[in-house]
């Protein structure tokens, strides 16, 4: 993987006990792999957007491999993978759960508001059947929104040339403005060739982006001004 993510994540998974870091690493590496062949990763951008709904702190779904730093809290069910295990708002990547993970989650999905989840249509119809009753549609579209399989790899930022379908679902309870939902479906839409990096000023992203080349240089502290030249 790459140094950032490295970096990023012999923070985040070594919080409860250091000595479980290898264990972590093979376990989400291994699901990793898995992950790859079956489904897709989204982009960053997607991702932030939808965060940004419900000003969402957690993320469920996927492995520590490709969940972006600008999530304090992570976990896949009742399963923790970072962060704190409390009731906060979450974005949920559907497709990034097993059946029994899903399970784990419709109980306080039904009752809740503050949660937005991304999936995608399965099988001829092209349509997706809602695992429960308590949800609501708010944007679907075919856009260029998620990354190349094993950019985690490198780390590279390019999407994936092709399209995918997708869809956001949030509570029947829950009220996003038009603004909103326009700014969802705009992001779904989205026809770039690159993913915007995570240069955010949460804690983890600093931890993600001082692992990178620059920041072990120490680049990103440094009080004066930076040049760079080609040749």
């Amino acid at each position: 993987m790459d140094g950032s993510q490295w970096h990023l994540l012999k923070h985040t998974l070594t919080n409860a006990n250091p000595s479980t870091l290898g264990a972590s690493l093979q376990n989400e590496l291994t699901r990793q792999l898995k992950h790859d062949k079956e489904k897709k990763n989204r982009s960053f951008s997607l991702l932030r957007t939808v965060r940004g709904v419900f000003q969402a702190t957690k993320y469920q779904g996927d492995t520590a491999l490709i969940i972006p730093p600008f999530f304090k809290n992570a976990g896949r069910g009742k399963e923790r993978i970072w962060g704190e295990e409390i009731a906060t708002p979450t974005v949920i990547n559907w497709p990034g759960l097993n059946d029994k993970e899903k399970l784990e989650l419709i109980p306080t999905l039904s009752t809740t508001d503050n949660w937005i989840l991304l999936t995608h249509p399965q099988g001829v119809s092209n349509k997706t059947q809602p695992p429960f009753r308590e949800l609501q549609t708010v944007a679907r579209a075919d856009g260029k929104c998620s990354r190349h399989k094993g950019w985690w790899r490198e780390g590279k930022n390019e999407l994936a040339t092709h399209s995918m379908t997708t869809e956001v679902w949030i509570s029947t309870k829950g009220k996003i403005s038009e603004a909103t939902r326009t700014a969802i479906q705009q992001a779904l839409e989205e026809d770039s060739t690159k993913d915007t990096p995570s240069f955010g000023s949460e804690d983890l992203e600093r931890i993600h982006r001082s692992g990178t080349e620059a920041g072990l240089l120490g680049i990103y502290n440094f009080p004066g001004a930076v040049y760079a030249t080609d040749g």
